[in-house]
C-alpha cells in the first residue's frame, strides 16, 4: 500500500539521521575523555583510536534502540502535526494499522540489537579490557607524549621529549630528571632512541648531551659531557585480574548460575526486548495535541524512556545482589510498560484522554460552572424584584 511504502521510506531516512547524530555525540564525548586522559600522560596517544573503537562497539545496542524509538516517534509526530494522519484515518485506517509496517521496519534492527547485545558487546568488552591491561604492562616510555612532562610510576624520574621523528623511533631534545641516593640528576640530550638487549632489558639511549648531578640546596654539582648515555627502563608489573561479568561470553553466563551472571544475562536480553516495547509505545505517544504544544508528547516520551531504563538498572542491581529471584528478573518492568502500551492504544483508538481522572475533573468543573450560571441570573432577578417593591412603597 501507498501509506506503508511512504512510512517505511520516512522511517529509514529519519532513523539514519538520528543514528548519525547520536553516534556523533557519543564519539565526541568519548574522544574528548580519552584525549583528556592522554593529555595528562596516563594514556598513550596511539591507544586512543583502539579504545574509542571498542567503546563505540559497546554502545551500539543502546544507540540502535534509542534510534528506533526516536525514528518512529518523530516520523508519526510529523504526520500528526502536518495533518497527514487525518487523511489516513479518513480513508479507514485506524491507529492499530500502523503496528505492522512499523514492526516490519523495526524487527530486522531489533534482531541486530539482539546479536550485538548477546555476542558482540561482550567480545568488545573483553578485548577492550585485554588492551587496557597491555597498556598498563607497557613501560613508562611507551606513554610519553611530545611536549608533556611524564613522571615515572616510582616517582623518581621525570621525562620530557620535544618531538619524535617521522617514524617515531628517534626522539629529539630529551630532558630526564632523576633522584637517587638523595642526589638530583638532570640529563639533557639532543636526541636519543630506545633499544632492547638480548636479555629483554629496555634502555633509553641518549646521544650528545650533558648530565648534571648534585645535592639540592648545595653548591656541590658536577657536569659530565657524553656522546652516549643509557638509562635502564624498569618493566611495569601488572597484577592479573579476573574477567568482569560484562566481558564474559553469554554461553558462559548460562553455564554458571550466580546472581551476578543472571543479572548480566537478563540485562543483555532486556535491551532488544525494551527496543521492541518502545517501538510499539512510540505509536500512541506520537499523537500531537495542538492545544498542548508541539513538544509535549516528545517530553513525555523522553521521560518514559528514562524511567524505563532506570527501572531496568535498578532491577538488575537487585538481581545481582540476590534480592530478586532469577525467575522474576527484569520481566516485571517489561510487562508494566507493555501493559502501558496496550492502555495507550486503547485510549487512542477510542479517542480518550490519556488520564481518565481528567474527564472526572472536567465534569466537576462543568457542573460548578453551570451552578454559577444559574445562580447569577437568580440573584439579578431578586435584585430587580426588590427594586420594584421599593418603588411601589414610595
Amino acid at each position: 500500500m501507498l501509506f506503508k511504502r511512504s512510512l517505511l521510506q520516512e522511517l529509514a531516512s529519519t532513523a539514519a539521521g538520528a543514528f548519525l547524530i547520536l553516534m556523533g555525540i557519543v564519539v565526541a564525548q568519548r574522544a574528548a575523555y580519552y584525549i583528556g586522559v592522554a593529555a595528562k600522560g596516563s594514556l598513550a596517544s596511539d591507544a586512543i583510536n583502539t579504545l574509542l573503537g571498542f567503546s563505540m562497539i559497546k554502545f551500539q545496542p543502546m544507540l540502535l534502540s534509542l534510534t528506533l524509538f526516536l525514528a518512529v516517534l518523530l516520523t508519526l509526530s510529523r504526520w500528526h502535526r502536518d495533518s497527514e494522519m487525518v487523511i489516513w484515518f479518513s480513508s479507514g485506517l485506524g491507529i492499530a494499522s500502523w503496528i505492522r509496517p512499523v514492526l516490519t521496519f523495526a524487527m530486522p534492527i531489533i534482531i541486530v540489537i539482539f546479536g550485538l547485545s548477546l555476542f558482540v558487546t561482550p567480545w568488545a568488552t573483553h578485548k577492550g579490557a585485554d588492551f587496557a591491561d597491555q597498556l598498563k604492562s607497557r613501560d613508562e616510555l611507551a606513554s610519553i607524549s611530545p611536549g608533556v612532562f611524564k613522571e615515572s610510576r616510582s616517582s623518581d624520574r621525570v621525562y620530557f621529549v620535544e618531538s619524535f621523528d617521522e617514524l617515531g623511533n628517534v626522539v629529539k631534545n630529551i630532558f630526564v630528571q632523576t633522584t637517587q641516593h638523595q642526589k638530583l640528576g638532570i640529563i639533557v640530550a639532543a636526541k636519543g632512541h630506545r633499544t632492547t638487549e638480548g636479555n629483554g632489558d629496555n634502555f633509553l639511549v641518549m646521544e650528545n648531551g650533558r648530565r648534571y648531578e648534585g645535592k639540592p640546596n648545595t653548591p656541590e654539582f658536577t657536569t659530565t659531557h657524553f656522546e652516549r648515555y643509557s638509562i635502564r627502563i624498569e618493566p611495569a608489573e601488572v597484577k592479573q585480574q579476573l574477567p568482569s561479568t560484562q566481558s564474559k561470553d553469554s554461553v558462559e553466563l548460562l553455564k554458571h548460575h550466580d546472581p551476578a551472571n543472571n543479572a548480566e544475562l537478563q540485562w543483555r536480553m532486556a535491551i532488544p526486548i525494551s527496543a521492541f516495547v518502545l517501538v510499539l509505545l512510540a505509536i500512541p505517544l506520537s499523537f500531537v495535541d495542538p492545544r498542548s504544544g508541539r513538544s509535549a508528547n516528545m517530553m513525555i516520551a523522553i521521560l518514559i524512556y528514562i524511567i524505563y531504563n532506570n527501572m531496568l538498572s535498578i532491577m538488575q542491581a537487585w538481581l545481582a545482589q540476590g534480592k530478586l529471584s532469577p525467575l522474576v528478573g527484569l520481566w516485571p518492568v517489561h510487562i508494566f510498560f507493555l501493559l502501558l502500551t496496550v492502555y495507550m492504544f486503547y485510549r487512542r483508538i477510542f479517542q480518550l484522554p490519556m488520564l481518565p481522572q481528567f474527564e472526572f475533573l472536567r465534569g466537576r468543573k462543568n457542573s460548578v460552572k453551570s451552578i454559577q450560571d444559574i445562580a447569577v441570573p437568580a440573584k439579578s432577578s431578586a435584585g430587580t424584584v426588590g427594586s420594584d417593591t421599593a418603588g411601589r412603597a414610595e
